[in-house]
């Protein structure tokens, strides 16, 4: 692919969700004249329509795992005439740094992203939020949904019981196990799906969003993985928080902010902390 101008941005969603999650920032961007492209994980089918399906039948999700996924990504990715901008939320935030650290995108957005293998980070937060998955290794071969209270704790801890219902109902799918998995014992996994190269000084410009009250991917996830890359790699990195926000930052009220922060920087990428939102 050419190193062409960014006109079109793939968002990424992560677990427990599909593209539909998405929606509000498909139409946001579109209206700021770009093209918007938001594949689904296999067997995620777009729409409404794709998320019933799930939750009547979680099956096509399991057994599904990061390479084939980061591998789908790529293979959509790679039929574009110019590298894009690679936005994820995130397990999506995840793969948004993996497909740039692959050499994909002309930019890339970790917004409350997993960590990749060499963060080390793990706050009790982050540990109650994934227990109900992680606590039963036949989980690895499932596809494992929440319950509305477990979401509400991992996803939306900032709305109403009533709120996050509406949020859950519409948005939520079971998630396959074997994620939660490799991404929680990567760093005890030799060749780990998840292996980044933190010095990589030929990447695109990546910045990494945390959420000041995220429960399941708190702000030490994130800075420490900027960190990281900010001291090894010469390629521009950065990092910027939001008070107060949940991990659903891309849903509830103010969502914009973030979306138009993103964007902003994606075109015309600085390093370092940006402040606070």
């Amino acid at each position: 692919m050419e190193k062409a101008a960014a006109d079109t941005v793939v968002l990424i969603h992560g677990l427990f969700m599909t593209p539909l999650s998405w929606e509000h920032w498909v139409t946001h961007y579109e209206r700021r004249g770009l093209r918007v492209l938001t594949p689904g994980y296999p067997g995620i089918e777009p729409g409404e329509a794709g998320v019933a399906a799930l939750r009547r039948d979680g099956s096509p999700l399991a057994g599904l795992g990061v390479r084939e996924v980061f591998d789908h990504l790529a293979s959509v990715i790679g039929t574009l005439d110019a590298r894009p901008i690679i936005m994820g939320h995130s397990f999506g935030g995840l793969f948004a740094q993996l497909l740039l650290d692959a050499g994909y995108g002309s930019a890339g957005v970790s917004i409350n992203g997993a960590a990749v293998k060499g963060v080390k980070a793990l706050p009790l937060s982050e540990i109650r939020a994934t227990f109900p998955v992680l606590r039963n290794p036949a989980n690895r071969s499932r596809a494992v949904p929440m319950t509305e209270k477990e979401f509400r704790y991992a996803f939306t801890n900032n709305l109403t019981v009533a709120e996050s219902k509406a949020v859950y109902d519409r948005y939520h799918v079971p998630a396959p196990g074997r994620f939660m998995f490799q991404g929680g014992l990567a760093n005890l996994t030799p060749n780990a799906p998840t292996t980044y190269d933190f010095a990589n000084g030929d990447r695109a410009p990546l910045l990494f969003v945390a959420g000041g009250n995220d429960h399941i991917l708190p702000p030490v996830v994130q800075r420490e993985n900027y960190g990281r890359n900010a001291r090894q790699s010469s390629a521009i990195t950065a990092y910027t928080l939001f008070d107060g926000r949940s991990h659903y930052t891309c849903g509830e009220p103010g969502w914009e902010e973030v979306a138009d922060a993103a964007l902003d920087w994606a075109l015309a990428p600085t390093p370092g902390e940006l402040g606070r939102g």
